[in-house]
């Protein structure tokens, strides 16, 4: 008898018991995701997600802005509130952290998968891959950590309100494109979960999403935002910010507010950072790296959320002076994190924030940007990206309202396939359920939260209209 043979009987009749492998599931297995989703309605009926309680002790509006913005470059703090008093949508923008103080107050299954946390509509873009093909998706991930699903449904329902509400749609389709948007995240969970797992984890290929979603009123914007990001390139943006040497390279140009050169000492440390962002990337990378050399730095301003905190582009270029940027971008701490220990999750320390949110974008995204990194500049935890990567995205207050709920549609089925990652399909799935209950109580919890955004932004424009809090406009 040699050492293969099988003696315990026929596979048939007796299948072999080996150790429970960590790290792989448990066979046989132990319980039914889909039921134990639907066993957590009794104790979070789906039309509870419909709430949303004053809080006597809730954060005015003006104390949460200056609060998130400790820390910031204070040269740079009135241009943020400046850009998030704009509008109410533009609020919200700027306002995770708020937003999550309200969140951590309503009711929730505790399903966690890896969030977003500030999965506005407008946080939903085009990239290029590593072939240069463009992909949708989510697109940015400051703010992600481990957290309940239902938050960044309901910051996504939100935000559709409101950005209806500035393009002049009327009541009725603003909380359609909220309904929508809960309606087909939980259609596309329910989709996921009845397919193989290999075939869940890369379903609804990006050229299928219109189609999937009943987004076709949607395929102009989406052709022409596709035709503009073929052209945002790192080529363009050299083109556009920078100017020859005598040495024969290349370095950048003043354009004050949003670019600025900085002193030589600052420089120095943002270059010699990247021999330790070079180690975060994948080894067969390095070989690609090493054929660029580091020509220049500079300062750049970057989106409403984000003003204020230490970001910089890094002009690379090759041997025929064909440039790469990089992005090196401050990681703060997620916003979330105090809330979601209100809320009584288990929140495990972070030993680097740029690696947290490298690691998110990872675990969200179907394809990501092959540079991630992240490293340290003078003690400050910072991301690395490419910059100007084809990216595009859609201005979700400029649509149409007649486009509106195609794109809640859309970033809907994004933000499922984004969670499925991470989270049990089956599980969330067998929660959501096939009526519509949770696509109705969503939508009424976005209306009424862009409300109470709506309030929060007035008495954000009241504050600086009185000298309380410092704004700069018009950049």
């Amino acid at each position: 008898m040699t050492g293969t043979e099988d003696t315990g009987g026929t596979a048939a009749t007796a299948a072999r018991r080996l150790p429970r492998v960590r790290g792989f599931a448990e066979w046989p297995p132990q319980g039914s995701p889909k039921q134990e989703g639907k066993a957590l309605r009794r104790s979070v009926p789906r039309r509870a997600h419909a709430t949303l309680d004053p809080d006597a002790s809730r954060p005015d509006a003006v104390t949460a802005v200056e609060e998130s913005n400790r820390g910031r470059i204070p040269d740079l703090v009135p241009l943020r509130v400046g850009r998030m008093a704009a509008t109410p949508f533009a609020f919200l923008r700027g306002s995770a952290g708020l937003m999550a103080y309200d969140l951590a107050r309503t009711p929730m299954t505790r399903i966690r998968a890896q969030i977003c946390g500030d999965a506005h509509a407008g946080n939903f873009g085009l990239y290029g891959d590593a072939r240069g093909r463009l992909v949708i998706d989510l697109n940015d991930f400051d703010e992600t950590v481990l957290g309940p699903w239902e938050w960044d449904l309901k910051r996504l329902a939100a935000s559709l309100v409101l950005a209806g509400r500035e393009v002049g749609a009327d009541e009725d389709t603003c909380r359609e494109a909220a309904r929508d948007a809960a309606g087909a995240y939980r259609r596309t969970m329910r989709f996921l979960a009845k397919l193989p797992v290999l075939d869940a984890w890369n379903a609804i290929a990006d050229e299928e999403l219109v189609s999937h979603t009943d987004a076709h009123d949607l395929l102009g914007t989406l052709e022409r935002v596709s035709e503009k990001a073929r052209a945002n390139t790192s080529g363009r943006f050299a083109a556009k910010s920078t100017e020859p040497t005598k040495e024969g390279g290349r370095r950048f140009v003043d354009a004050p507010p949003v670019l600025r050169r900085i002193p030589e000492a600052e420089s120095a440390a943002v270059a010699a950072a990247l021999e330790g962002y070079a180690d975060t990337v994948a080894e067969d990378l390095l070989p690609l790296l090493a054929r660029y050399a580091v020509h220049d730095v500079a300062f750049r301003v970057v989106g409403t959320g984000s003003v204020g905190t230490r970001s910089y582009v890094v002009l690379l270029l090759d041997h025929r002076g064909e440039p790469l940027v990089l992005q090196v971008k401050e990681a703060r701490p997620s916003a979330l994190v105090p809330h979601l220990v209100t809320a009584g999750f288990d929140v495990p320390d972070v030993d680097h924030e740029g690696r947290r949110i490298v690691l998110g974008q990872k675990r969200m995204q179907v394809v990501s940007d092959i540079l991630l990194g992240w490293t340290s500049v003078d003690g400050r935890p910072y991301q690395v990206r490419q910059f100007r990567n084809r990216k595009g995205s859609v201005d979700p207050a400029a649509l149409s309202a007649d486009q509106l709920d195609d794109y809640g549609r859309m970033t809907g089925a994004l933000l499922a396939r984004a969670h499925a990652h991470s989270a049990d399909p089956r599980l969330i799935a067998g929660y959501c359920g096939k009526s519509d209950e949770l696509d109705d109580a969503i939508a009424a919890f976005a209306v009424a939260y862009a409300d109470r955004t709506e309030a929060d932004h007035a008495d954000l424009v009241a504050a600086v209209r009185v000298g309380r809090i410092a704004a700069e406009t018009g950049v």
